[in-house]
């Protein structure tokens, strides 16, 4: 199976995972810390975006977690 995303993605969300732990990495626009561990994810993926590595589009994991969501939904109305 193909890589979802490209190892010099992986990379950059780890370098902002490091930013993260050492107190450094700041959100966009207030430029407060980031003390969430999947703030800190969506920022490295979507520094790796702008960098035009291969990482799939925001609208690929929101319809994947609607599709979900409804799926589970339709599970617990039939049992």
């Amino acid at each position: 199976m193909a890589r979802k995303y490209s190892r010099k993605a992986s990379a950059e969300v780890g370098r902002a995972m490091k930013k993260r732990k050492a107190g450094t990495l700041k959100s966009g626009r207030s430029g407060r810390k980031v003390k969430s561990r999947k703030q800190a994810i969506a920022i490295g993926l979507s520094e790796a975006r702008r960098g035009g590595m291969k990482v799939p589009s925001r609208k690929a994991g929101r319809k994947k977690a609607a599709k979900k969501r409804k799926a589970a939904k339709t599970r617990r109305s039939r049992g």
